[in-house]
């Protein structure tokens, strides 16, 4: 599964809109939109902030492994 797949998956199952998650982790609702549909990929401190915000670890997020919890 890629990026943006894994990243909507977890806002969705959480039932966390897009704005709500972006105030969370201090992007803005334009950015997760864009990272949802695979236009962009976050930076590093966008990454970590995703990755602790869902209590899941960078290499998930990434699709390195499927392997979900810290």
């Amino acid at each position: 599964m890629k990026f943006n797949e894994r990243l909507k998956k977890l806002r969705t199952d959480v039932k966390e809109t897009q704005k709500a998650l972006a105030q969370a982790i201090g992007v803005s609702t334009y950015q997760i939109i864009r990272f949802e549909k695979g236009e962009q990929k976050p930076g590093f401190d966008n990454l970590w902030a995703l990755a602790d915000h869902f209590g899941v670890t960078v290499d998930y997020l990434m699709g390195r492994t499927d392997e979900n919890r810290k």
